[in-house]
C-alpha cells in the first residue's frame, strides 16, 4: 500500500522550466516502479515516462523525449519530472502513479498496469 502526493506544478510561460515531485508514503517505496501521466482538458490520459525501481531504465513517449527527465530518490522516497523546453501543448493535469512491483519491458505505457495514483498537479503553459 502506497500513497502518492505530487507537488511542484503552476503556471509557466513557453520555453521555461519547471519541476514536479511526487513524495510516497511507507517504507517500501523501492519496491515500486514508477511513472508519470498527464491528462489535457478533454483528452485523453497519455504516458509520459516511467522509471525502474533502482532507476536504471526509463522511457519516455515520444512527445517529450530530449525535453523531460525522470529520475528517483529512493531515499527520499520521491520521484521528479524535470520539465524544460515547456511548449502549450504540455498544459495538463500531472499525475505521478506506482507500480506494485518491477517495470515490465512492454505495458509501462498503459494507465492499467499502475496500482496507485497520486491526486495530480495542473501545469499550465502560457504566456
Amino acid at each position: 500500500q502506497v500513497q502518492l502526493v505530487e507537488s511542484g506544478g503552476g503556471l509557466v510561460q513557453p520555453g521555461d522550466s519547471l519541476r514536479l515531485s511526487c513524495v510516497a508514503s511507507g517504507r517500501t517505496f523501492n519496491s515500486y516502479a514508477m511513472g508519470w501521466f498527464r491528462q489535457a482538458p478533454g483528452k485523453e490520459r497519455e504516458f509520459v515516462t516511467a522509471i525502474s525501481m533502482s532507476g536504471g531504465r526509463t522511457h519516455y513517449a515520444d512527445s517529450v523525449k530530449g525535453r523531460f527527465t525522470i529520475s528517483r530518490d529512493n531515499a527520499k522516497n520521491t520521484v521528479y519530472l524535470q520539465m524544460s523546453s515547456l511548449k502549450p501543448e504540455d498544459t495538463a493535469v500531472y499525475y505521478c502513479a506506482a507500480i506494485e512491483g518491477s517495470l515490465p519491458y512492454s505495458g509501462y505505457s498503459y494507465g492499467r498496469t499502475y496500482k496507485y495514483w497520486g491526486q495530480g498537479t495542473q501545469v499550465t503553459v502560457s504566456s
